[in-house]
């Protein structure tokens, strides 16, 4: 078997379609893509080569922590310029904040045990999301 150098997709279950349809384009300038009929409701996103599945779950998402921790799961995204990422975040209503119970909070890390740059936020359903730069 061989795999291709390019991941296809990651799912998110989410319990409000509308609102996290809205987080993904804001916070990651993902467009609406065409979606095939489906048992569950959803919507697909994406721009250049990520791709993120919605999955509507009206029972949530079966995470019990709705903080941001960076050794919890999570799906990551690279971008080519972390100052400009940062700004954007700031320009759409994120924060770094005290209150990590803060629904627009990012958590930054300019310096980080791994070797690069990284941004932590959450989307409406508590889904982490990192975005890092190399």
């Amino acid at each position: 078997m061989t795999i291709s150098n390019n991941f296809h997709h990651v799912s998110v279950m989410c319990t409000d379609l509308d609102q996290s349809v809205a987080f993904y384009t804001r916070a990651l300038g993902l467009e609406q893509m065409p979606r095939p009929s489906l048992s569950r409701k959803g919507a697909w996103l994406g721009k250049n080569d990520v791709i993120v599945h919605l999955i509507v779950n009206p029972d949530g998402t079966y995470r019990a922590r709705k903080v941001i921790k960076i050794d919890d799961f999570h799906f990551a995204l690279r971008v080519e310029d972390f100052d400009a990422a940062i700004t954007h975040y700031l320009n759409v209503g994120f924060h770094e904040s005290e209150d990590e119970n803060d629904p627009q909070r990012i958590v930054v890390y300019r310096s980080s045990p791994v070797g690069f740059p990284m941004i932590y936020l959450m989307d409406p359903d508590g889904n982490v999301i990192e975005v890092n730069a190399a």
